[in-house]
């Protein structure tokens, strides 16, 4: 059982999806396990008096009162609402009454509610607001977290209960989505070692106590190698775009330095490693930004990632696995690692020949420099270069179309056109957790209907972590009486000075878009449960690929692509230009993802887990024949997707596997003429995103386009050979 699923709770007790079900005993008895646990809420709340631990209020079914926390307050309201979880948990446990989907299933589905609020506010916190005291804190509980549901994960009363209903499935009368809640509740529980004995079962808990206290010191250690800055002087930022010096310098005065002020993150470096002159200083800019993790002192990981990966495979092995990838692909689309390096083995080849390709490009301007050799921290700089030769085209003649205020009305446009909804700007209304944040109500154009709330928080800043990512604060279903859902996108652009424009460049606005496309997917999820408003594994990263094709269709490059200062749209020998450029440097894009995904499959399909770190790395890169000019786009020392959380770990392969997805809808939107077309747009919404997990993931796809998607639009779009070619 996933902590996602155990988390999945509720304000209120909502039967009306349990009518099939429909024993008055079981309404009553999971009515009465609701009404405890609220008296209990309620109880707690006055005895406590702590703001984290009351009621989500005001607009939108209640929303985060953040002006009302503090870091000092989480100690108690974890604690409390922990308990309180697993009390809830404990009363259906308890329940003398004979299991019933509704006080089984439905009482599972929406025990935790109190904890879930407080979780999500302190997951925020960690990631986005994160201090040293918080870090400390996220040190403490992750652990005990842990503990304390695996305590309900290896409760044999409740599995007893979960199988016995199970095991009855088909004499039960249910919805589709209630025999796909109990048969994904009962292998949850299976993979998650509710058959194993007393000792298995305590061993097992104490793997995951050790990983939750691991994952904790990993990114903590990365995030204080992210938050360290390179002082550099004006001369040596010859070349490097004013935006980008400007933010720079307001780094620098920030951080009480003069000069100029590099942090040690994605956002600053890549555009130092593109536009700067100096070969030395894109040198030490990029040292220090692969070497986080990795540099000897206390925020060295690699013991940390030695130890994870070896509990891994002792977990793994406990609970029946060849290997912790054999483990982590159960749920999944793809279902096995040696399919999931299937695909990737398809197409690193083709990757890999490209980087020569592009390598042999560069060598003509790299020469006239006097560089023999292409060095990782020279790739992007010459391929700027060999960019505006081939295609009279820069990053930097593209930016100033693509600024942020114009782009951000760009993609809520083209959700409005695809989907029907509408997003409204009401930054001021609702409280947030940092002054920058925007906040935006969205509503269903055609029904009138509120569908939540959408924060936007967009600036680096030092205790955020880096990097993009999208979470739910809350999701309604109908379980839970269809609450206004609360949606965040998260990104790292560099703040400019006061009254200085944001210019992003192409690869950024893709990024915008791809954060947005999560967001649009659950805003629309429309399922009965909370467990199915999630998706399979390999599918997650599936609607938010999609999305991010409209940002250079035609309507979206008239109205939003226009010029900062003068408001002129972009030119169409620029636009021509960037479709005639579509696949440049998609050798070095495809070798840097794929690298780190081929890495991260083959170091947890290793049975034993026992492994040195460098190492592995070097050895595994060496065997793949990775390209000397360019390195990972995430080394072991600092992969946050890897060694966090158990989240992307043997999964990170998953956004190829959605991406061929993604192409192959996307062709299948071009195919009508109208990227726009209403009836396919429809299609997808209804039967790809609303759907949540509600139904198989690859049956939802074949249901959308009539086949299994298919590897070659995936090849077309990236410019590789097909197997036709």
């Amino acid at each position: 059982m996933t902590k996602k699923m155990l988390l999945a709770g509720a304000a209120s007790l909502t039967l009306a999806a349990c009518g099939t079900v429909g024993q008055d005993d079981a309404i009553e008895t999971a009515a009465a396990i609701a009404s405890a646990a609220a008296d209990m809420a309620e109880a707690e709340a006055i005895a406590y008096d702590n703001p984290l631990l009351e009621k989500w209020t005001g607009p939108y079914d209640g929303v985060p009162q953040w002006q009302e926390y503090e870091v000092g307050q989480f100690d108690e309201a974890l604690e409390v609402s922990l308990n309180e979880a697993l009390a809830e948990y404990e009363a259906i446990a308890a329940n003398p009454a004979a299991p019933t989907f509704a006080n089984t299933i439905d009482a599972m589905e929406l025990a935790g509610e109190r904890f879930g609020n407080v979780y999500s506010i302190f997951g925020v916190y960690t990631s986005n607001i994160s201090t040293p005291e918080v870090r400390e804190l996220d040190a403490k509980w992750s652990p005990k977290i842990s503990e304390a549901f695996d305590k309900v994960t290896l409760d044999p009363r409740l599995f007893n209960r979960v199988k016995a209903l199970y095991d009855a499935r088909d004499t039960l009368g249910l919805t589709s989505q209630q025999m796909r809640v109990l048969e994904r509740q009962y292998d949850s529980y299976v993979r998650n070692g509710a058959l194993l004995d007393e000792a298995g079962k305590a061993q097992l808990s104490a793997y995951n106590s050790k990983l939750a206290e691991l994952f904790s010191q990993f990114s903590a250690n990365v995030l204080a190698d992210e938050n360290v800055y390179t002082q550099v002087s004006e001369a040596e930022l010859a070349g490097v775009p004013d935006d980008i010096k400007g933010a720079a310098k307001t780094a620098a005065e920030a951080q009480g330095m003069d000069g100029y002020a590099i942090k040690n993150t994605r956002s600053m470096v890549d555009p130092v490693l593109s536009f700067a002159e100096d070969r030395d200083l894109r040198e030490k800019v990029w040292e220090r930004f692969v070497s986080r993790g990795d540099n000897g002192d206390a925020n060295d990981t690699k013991a940390i990632i030695a130890e994870i990966v070896k509990t891994r495979a002792e977990r793994a092995r406990l609970l029946g696995y060849e290997s912790h990838a054999h483990w982590r692909m159960q749920d999944t689309m793809a279902g096995t690692p040696q399919r999931a390096m299937g695909l990737m083995m398809k197409v690193w080849p083709a990757a890999v020949a490209r980087v020569d390709e592009e390598v042999a490009d560069m060598m003509e301007f790299a020469s006239a420099d006097g560089v023999s050799e292409i060095e990782p921290w020279d790739y992007l700089y010459y391929q700027e270069k060999v960019r505006k030769a081939k295609y009279d085209l820069s990053q930097e003649e593209l930016k100033p179309y693509f600024e942020l205020n114009n782009m951000v009305e760009g993609m809520i446009w083209s959700a409005e056109q695809l989907y029907g909804i509408t997003m409204t700007e009401n930054t001021g209304a609702v409280p947030v957790y940092h002054p920058d944040i925007r906040t935006f109500e969205v509503n269903n154009s055609r029904t009138g209907e509120n569908i939540g709330l959408f924060y936007f928080d967009t600036y680096a800043r030092d205790g955020k972590r880096s990097g993009a990512w999208m979470n739910t604060l809350r999701l309604g279903t109908k379980l839970t009486g269809d609450e206004a859902g609360l949606f965040t996108n998260n990104n790292n652009f560099n703040k400019p000075a006061p009254g200085e424009p944001v210019l992003i460049s192409l690869d950024d606005a893709s990024t915008l878009w791809h954060e947005f496309g999560h967001a649009i997917h659950y805003m629309l999820v429309d399922v009965d449960y909370p467990s199915l408003a999630g998706a399979q594994r390999d599918f997650v990263e599936y609607p938010s690929q999609v999305n991010e094709n409209w940002l250079l269709s035609e309507p979206v490059l008239e109205r939003f692509a226009r010029h900062y200062e003068t408001g002129e749209v972009m030119p169409q020998d620029l636009r021509d230009k960037i479709a005639a450029s579509s696949t440049f440097n998609e050798g070095y894009a495809t070798v840097q993802y794929l690298s780190s995904a081929l890495v991260d499959m083959k170091l947890h399909m290793d049975p034993e887990g026992i492994v040195d770190v460098d190492a592995f790395e070097k050895e595994t890169l060496a065997a793949l024949d990775m390209p000397e000019e360019t390195v990972m786009r995430h080394r072991l020392p600092h992969f946050n997707h890897l060694f966090s959380s158990d989240a992307y770990s043997a999964g990170y392969y998953s956004y190829l596997w959605s991406e061929t997805m993604d192409a192959d809808t996307w062709e299948a939107f071009v195919e009508t003429g109208n990227v726009y077309d209403p009836v396919v747009a429809k299609r997808f919404e209804q039967i790809i995103l609303a759907t949540g997990n509600a139904t198989d993931r690859i049956e939802a796809y074949r249901a959308f386009r009539g086949r299994d998607p298919d590897v070659d639009a995936l090849l077309r779009r990236r410019g590789f050979p097909t197997d036709a070619e």
